[in-house]
This record gives structure tokens, sequence and C-alpha cells, in this order.
């Protein structure tokens, strides 16, 4: 078990900034037992996360209704849409894949501690040291939540989850889905309901200092849990 944490933590998975500050996890009110037990023994060290890439409550201009949620993964940020305007702004990682899939899909499925099973083609390309099933715990790449996202009743293979490598978050890594610190995708995981709308947007759709379609700091300020 050893043996495979390190290899997941060296390869990641699924499928700028320079300021910075201290990372500092989500309240502990918002865990589980079995959260701060796992989250206890992970297997990496205590990340610092650029500042513009923690939790913040930002101005929005999309017309997303309250309790969507938007991936924009040129910016690397994904947003959890509020009322009046607002939106809580989380720092993700991205792979090559996260652009392999643009739209509006539902999340279907929601997953605590989720089992990872790698597809083929991830095995193929990693090679055959990658396990068939890697159990839920702190070594799994999916970390400690898993939102499942299907469009038109499919599986998109698409999901947005946590990760046992946080100093990546507001990276391109790798291949793979949406990674989120541990701590804000539970934040996100118990807003999130079976059915909420996420919209994936395309390349190029999404901010940047000279497109500024989805939000806008306010200043931005950080959120206290």
């Amino acid at each position: 078990m050893r043996l495979i944490a390190l290899l997941l933590i060296g390869i990641g998975l699924s499928g700028c900034v320079t300021s910075t500050a201290t990372y500092e996890p989500a309240s502990e009110a918002n865990l589980k037992p079995r959260d701060r037990e796992l989250l206890s023994k992970v297997p990496y060290a205590k990340a610092t996360i650029p500042e513009p890439y923690r939790r913040h409550i930002v101005q929005y201009h999309r017309k997303e209704a309250p309790g969507s949620i938007v991936v924009d993964a040129d910016s690397r940020f994904l947003y959890y849409v509020l009322p009046e305007g607002k939106a809580i702004r989380y720092g993700i990682t991205v792979g090559e894949d996260a652009l392999a899939f643009s739209g509006i899909a539902k999340v279907q499925r929601k997953a605590e501690w989720p089992t990872w099973t790698p597809t083929q083609a991830i095995k193929e390309r990693l090679g055959p040291s990658i396990p068939n099933q890697v159990t839920p715990g702190p070594h799994n790449p999916l970390g400690a939540r898993a939102l499942y996202l299907y469009a038109g009743g499919k599986d998109t293979l698409y999901r947005i989850h946590g990760t046992n490598q946080p100093e990546y978050i507001g990276s391109a890594v790798s291949s793979g889905c949406i990674r989120m610190t541990n701590e804000d995708v539970i934040d996100l995981y118990n807003k999130t309901k079976e059915g909420t709308v996420v919209v994936v947007l395309a390349p190029k759709q999404g901010d940047s200092p000279t497109n500024p379609q989805v939000a806008a700091r306010m200043p931005d300020r950080l959120l206290p849990f």
C-alpha cells in the first residue's frame, strides 16, 4: 500500500500569479469523524497555495442560477454560484484531458472517499504498475470527495474531486479531471446536490486579464471557513 501511495502521488490523476499565501484548511466544522481520521494520515506535506487560488467570494458576471457550478479550466477556477451576483471561487488543478469535455452536465452521483478504478487508457499510458483499483483513503488520487458528471444520461467520464497533490492547485499537470484541495472539495460537496447543473466552459471562454467574462475582484475576500 505504501508503494502504491508513493506511485500515485508521483503520477497524479484523471484527467500567472506569483504572490502566495500560507495554505489554511477549511474549518473542521465541515469535517466528519472519518474525514478527520483520514486527513490526519495524508501522504503529502502541508502545501502553500497561491493566494488567488484559495477560496474567495467574488463578483460574478454570468447568469447561471444560484447553486450551479461553473468550471473555468483556462483560469484554473471553479465557481459555485451564489445569489445577488456573487460566487464562491475555488482554485483547481486541471489536466490535458480537462479540455476534452465542455458544455452542460449534471451531478448524477456523489461519493465520499471514493474508490479509484483506472480506465484502460490510463493503464496503457502509465504502464503496468498502475493497480486495477485503489481503495478509499488519503493515498487515493480522487481524494476525499468526488462528483460524477453526466450529460444526456451518459457518463462524461469528467469528475470534480479531491487530490493527494495540493501543491499543484492553480496548475495544469498530467492528464485528468478537475482536482480541488480535499478541504475545498468537502466544502463544495456539502453544498452540492445530485442534479446540480455544471457548466464547463470551452477553451478561451473563461476569465482572463483580457477577457474578464466570469468574475471580478470586489475586492476578493478570503472565506473564514
